[in-house]
């Protein structure tokens, strides 16, 4: 293993915590499971700040990065769901946005051209608040009991930016696909 493997590492790492974090969850252990899950965050900014700062991008890390995220976020959306501390319409409207955006890209990316992904402001505003949610829930539900206000806000911020990302999503890459063409295969 050479120094510039390590974001995939830490990629790699985050990624088999989502097991740990969804047994913790599961068992009610959510003083634990926040702190592993808060240790997974902060994982995802070294990994970017190592791949970044020095260079150590590569078609692996931009792949096992992102999925490694999204397995850990809806993953957590799934069981907090199940366990009835956040809306279980939330949750299918999390991975519908998901299903929409990844059949999206593959369709674009094969029938169209080689897709050059990047999240757009609300997607990174609908990430963070998907973020902030699931840590409010863990809280709520373990280590320190929150105002109802802050779940249901949460909650709505969530569904808008849900709908207004998996729009804009939608509508930017039908127009590329319009602008660009089918491939013939």
């Amino acid at each position: 293993m050479r120094l510039r493997d390590l974001p995939n590492v830490i990629s790699a790492l985050r990624l088999v915590a989502v097991i740990p974090v969804v047994w913790l969850l599961l068992s009610q252990q959510f003083g634990w499971a926040l702190v592993l899950f808060a240790v997974a965050g902060v994982s995802d900014g070294v990994d970017g700040f190592l791949a970044k700062n020095y260079g150590w991008q590569s078609r692996l890390g931009g792949i096992l990065d992102p999925v490694a995220d999204k397995t850990l976020l809806v993953s957590c959306f799934l069981v907090l769901g199940s366990m009835g501390l956040i809306p279980v319409w939330l949750v299918l409207a999390v991975i519908f946005r998901d299903l929409v955006i990844v059949a999206g890209a593959l369709l674009y990316n094969y029938r169209v051209e080689e897709l050059e992904a990047a999240p757009t402001l609300t997607s990174k505003i609908n990430t963070l608040f998907q973020l902030v949610l699931v840590v409010a829930a863990i809280t709520d539900a373990g280590p320190m009991p929150l105002p109802g206000w802050v779940i249901t806000s949460l909650t709505w911020a969530c569904l808008v930016t849900i709908l207004v990302s998996g729009v804009q999503y939608v509508l930017v890459w039908s127009a590329k696909a319009r602008t660009h063409g089918w491939r013939d295969e």
